[in-house]
């Protein structure tokens, strides 16, 4: 049995969907579907059960959470601005902990994801060397809280023997639509054409990056599963650790923006407006993942371009009535 922590979340319900288009349906669905619409991502998956994350460790699912083979821990709370530092170390780290000493005490493989936000303002590079993980600082109580959970199992002693975390940089896809303000700017930029006919982009306020030149590395929610089924496979043990997961190729706000307007067949038009002053000190000017690592795993991954990936995501899927994956 597998089971998905977030897994109606954006990147645990596309991993869901693409388990069962590789003939696996023998899924548990951890998480908190609250008001939002979430569930919506959960409609033409297969799976066997849904537990609510609060009730994961209360004794009512031990019988079904021992039949686990496989745990990918998807679920957090990835809010960027959020400030509640108990609840994050709460939600983020405690129940993360619960997680790997259960995978650790069944032997089992344990895949997690962890965050670019790790790595702070990006002046100490992107090096996903577990030696120097120690040294970043993280520009929110998100990224630290990421950090923090990454740091304590470099030191925990009891491991499963197959174990990966991922450093997701910018993830955008189909099944992220009750992120809200933590969409992509791909999804952001389509709604925008589509009711005022342009998008609006921040400033820049470094003199070294011209407006929309801000760059990011951007990666599609297809690539991150495809990594991390090919990971939890066996054989790929010996690989166990702590990855950047993007496309090691930074791209600029504009390269995107202007992909999405030629995906839509129109003429780009963007308008650059003032940043609040409440991002001005936790904004990221460029993020580029080192990817070297990874090639120990999985040799020669192929990864989709930026204008292949956001065709994709539009034309199949922004534009089309079911926009779900």
């Amino acid at each position: 049995m597998i089971l998905i922590t977030g897994g109606a979340g954006f990147i645990g319900s596309v991993l869901a969907k693409t388990l069962n288009l590789l003939g696996h349906t023998d899924i548990v669905i951890v998480d908190k579907l609250e008001d939002s619409i979430k569930w919506k991502n959960l409609r033409g998956i297969k799976y066997l059960e849904y537990i609510h994350a609060d009730e994961l460790f209360n004794g009512d699912y031990d019988d079904t959470i021992a039949d686990a083979d496989v745990v990918f821990h998807m679920g957090a709370c990835s809010s960027t601005t959020e400030t509640d530092m108990d609840f994050l170390m709460k939600n983020n780290v405690a129940y993360s902990q619960a997680l790997f000493r259960f995978a650790a005490t069944k032997n089992i493989p344990f895949i997690y994801a962890s965050s670019a936000a790790t790595y702070g303002d990006g002046e100490l590079g992107y090096n996903d060397s577990h030696e120097l993980m120690h040294q970043y600082l993280p520009l929110n109580p998100y990224g630290y809280s990421k950090q923090l959970f990454d740091e304590w199992i470099l030191k925990e002693e009891a491991k499963p023997d197959h174990w990966y975390g991922f450093k997701f940089f910018n993830v955008y896809g189909p099944n992220e639509y009750h992120k809200d303000e933590m969409r992509s700017l791909v999804h952001k930029s389509f709604e925008q054409i589509q009711s005022k006919g342009q998008v609006k982009l921040f400033k820049s306020y470094k003199k070294e990056f011209k407006d929309g030149e801000q760059l990011r590395d951007f990666i599609y929610v297809k690539d991150v599963v495809r990594v991390m089924i090919e990971c939890a496979n066996p054989g790929k043990e010996e690989f166990s650790g702590i990855y950047n997961l993007g496309t090691g190729q930074a791209r600029s706000f504009l390269d995107l923006v202007k992909s999405t307007f030629k995906a839509m067949k129109l003429e780009s038009k963007i308008e650059f407006i003032e940043m609040p002053e409440t991002l001005k000190n936790q904004y990221q000017y460029y993020t580029q993942a080192e990817m070297k690592k990874l090639n120990g795993p999985l040799p020669g991954f192929k990864f989709t371009t930026l204008e292949e990936g956001v065709h994709d995501y539009v034309t199949n899927y922004l534009m089309k009535p079911n926009s779900h994956l």
